[in-house]
């Protein structure tokens, strides 16, 4: 009975027919293919937001629908568009920190890993040159009769005396935050807060490992809407409305953007189906990715650079220069030597107790800023790298999926929205091209 029916729907179809029945899947390829390149476009450009504000907007959209909410620029009062990757920067960094980077172990042990020791050491050798003129700084400053008195040898025997505390010093200024940098270091805030000042760096993320993947992802549209497309062109031929057309293109195009998500983070475990191997195409290489996210992690999010900047100006800074400060008097003190009590007379004890305060919360700044040393923070990030690799590739393939796709998943149905429209509108075209099928 089917071998009937089949012979008799190409005896049915005249040369017109098969004009319009063969194009049909053409076109839907066609859009399939446009629908996956531009939602590229869509998921990583512009970088910012891009757009104009429109007055009344923003108090408007609070009233709107969730989804209507989510369009980058609504909340702000603006119509435009900002790539859905970079907009959602700050939630990827959120995740990413849950995922992964908590997995390293605390602050603490991830400190550990950056070998204080060494940090110590070049804290010394960057710090030890500028030491004298330190001194005579603050000390000029502060009593500058009492300094101006005393002869060169004592000046120079003073400031012997600290540098040569200095390496004591500076080992318990580095085991000082190692002890306490669990509340001095937040990774996540840390995190968060470059992802959103550069999202153009999640952006690259997904492209230096991923951009194979995505191509295929374009490719595939053409085959997913192409293959679409045949029932399409069986049910328009057989019906012959002119509305079918549009509206189904609605669905073709939906499904497209749809199989193209599907194809690059599902299944994230091999699976089979109807005999065949799938799996994620990002999950296939996630050690290959790891790599990448690592170098990136380690090269431009946390840097021992990044991690001074955070202990002293991050919102915990103050904590941090206070205990530096109080974890360096007592080093001050006996740096002082025999003569301290005798120069507590000499200057008062509240004048003494400044001249030791100034040199402790000037060293302060000082001592962290070789962090700060791009040449040394180069050396430690491979340190960081080999960390961070190490626990991506740990990861089970859930958690990297959801580590990578956080920055889509809420918004992936505007993906799906584009591919409609555009199916819809290649139903239009086609119709205006080569009119109505039917029998």
């Amino acid at each position: 009975m089917l071998a009937l029916e089949i012979d008799w729907f190409f005896r049915d179809v005249d040369a017109h027919g098969w004009i319009h029945i063969a194009t049909i899947p053409v076109f839907t390829g066609v859009i399939g293919w446009l629908i996956n390149w531009t939602g590229l476009i869509m998921l990583f450009s512009p970088v910012r937001f891009h757009g104009i504000n429109v007055p009344g907007l923003r108090q408007l959209s609070r009233v709107l629908p969730r989804k209507v909410q989510e369009v980058p620029g609504f909340l702000q009062g603006g119509i435009g568009w900002q790539g859905i990757v970079p907009a959602r920067a700050a939630k990827m960094g959120s995740i990413a920190v849950d995922k992964a980077i908590a997995k390293l172990g605390t602050p603490a042990e991830f400190y550990q890993q950056l070998e204080p020791d060494q940090i110590a050491e070049h804290i010394v050798s960057v710090f030890q040159p500028d030491m004298p003129k330190m001194i005579e700084d603050i000390m000029a400053r502060e009593h500058p009769s009492l300094w101006r008195d005393l002869p060169r040898p004592a000046r120079q025997a003073i400031i012997a005396r600290v540098q040569a505390q200095l390496p004591t010093v500076v080992r318990g200024i580095t085991d000082e935050i190692g002890v306490h940098i669990d509340q001095l270091l937040d990774p996540k805030v840390m995190v968060i807060n470059h992802f959103q000042a550069n999202p153009a760096l999640v952006v690259r993320i997904f492209r230096d490992f991923g951009q194979r993947e995505l191509n295929l992802m374009v490719a595939f549209g053409f085959i997913f809407g192409f293959l679409l497309g045949i029932p399409v062109a069986i049910v328009d031929h057989w019906f012959g409305q002119w509305w079918l057309l549009p509206v189904l293109g609605v669905l073709v195009g939906w499904t497209t953007n749809a199989l193209g998500m599907w194809l690059i983070f599902e299944p994230p475990e091999p699976r089979r189906i109807l005999g065949i191997k799938v799996h994620g195409l990002f999950l296939r290489r996630q050690d290959e990715a790891a790599e990448v996210y690592a170098q990136i992690i380690a090269d431009d999010v946390i840097t021992l650079e990044r991690i001074g900047d955070f202990l002293l100006d991050g919102p915990r800074g103050d904590r941090t220069r206070q205990m530096l400060a109080t974890a360096m008097r007592p080093a001050i003190d006996q740096a002082a030597g025999p003569v301290r009590g005798a120069v507590r007379i000499a200057v008062g004890r509240q004048r003494f107790d400044n001249i030791r305060d100034a040199v402790a919360t000037e060293a302060v700044d000082r001592t962290i800023t070789p962090f700060r040393d791009p040449v040394f923070s180069k050396r430690q990030a491979d340190k960081i790298r080999t960390l961070v690799a190490v626990r991506t590739k740990e990861l089970p393939p859930r958690d990297f999926v959801e580590m990578m796709r956080s920055a889509i998943r809420e918004d992936e149905w505007m993906l799906y929205a584009h591919g409609a429209i555009m199916g819809f509108a290649g139903g239009l075209i086609h119709l205006a091209i080569f009119g109505v099928g039917g029998r």
